[in-house]
């Protein structure tokens, strides 16, 4: 469990980063309110699909899902994010600098969007099958 906490912990420091960076000239604090907005956007989003994952799963115990909903979550938030929050902070970043205007902007994002409930749609499927597999070694190490 601990090498999934460094794990997590070196992606969401990633995250940051990138979006940090991506953000370009964004004062500090706006920077600071649209990292954390994006992160709890995706958390949330997460939670659904895991929630929606976890429908053809029977638990043995609180417990067990508890702790296996709080580790999927926070490694799929961190991946999730990685693969949206880096591009949207891009497109602030050209719509503050005038590199883009609104219109391209809807469009570019409203792609994007499609593209990654596709790949939701996927994720769910992986998170069942994820989940099968952790009941599986938990049931074998009884």
């Amino acid at each position: 469990m601990s090498f999934i906490i460094i794990v997590s912990i070196v992606i969401f420091v990633i995250l940051i980063t990138w979006c940090w960076h991506n953000l370009g000239k964004i004062e500090k604090n706006k920077k600071i309110v649209y990292i954390i907005l994006g992160i709890l956007l995706i958390y949330i989003i997460t939670s659904i699909v895991f929630e929606i994952s976890r429908s053809k799963i029977n638990y043995e115990s609180k417990e067990i899902k508890d702790a296996i909903a709080n580790m999927l979550n926070l490694i799929f938030t961190g991946l999730n994010g990685l693969l949206v929050m880096p591009y949207f902070a891009k497109q602030i970043d050209q719509i503050n600098e005038k590199e883009i205007d609104k219109k391209e902007f809807k469009k570019k994002i409203i792609i994007f969007a499609i593209i990654f409930l596709i790949c939701l749609l996927f994720e769910c499927g992986y998170l069942t099958d994820t989940q099968k597999g952790i009941m599986k070694i938990y049931s074998l190490q009884k």
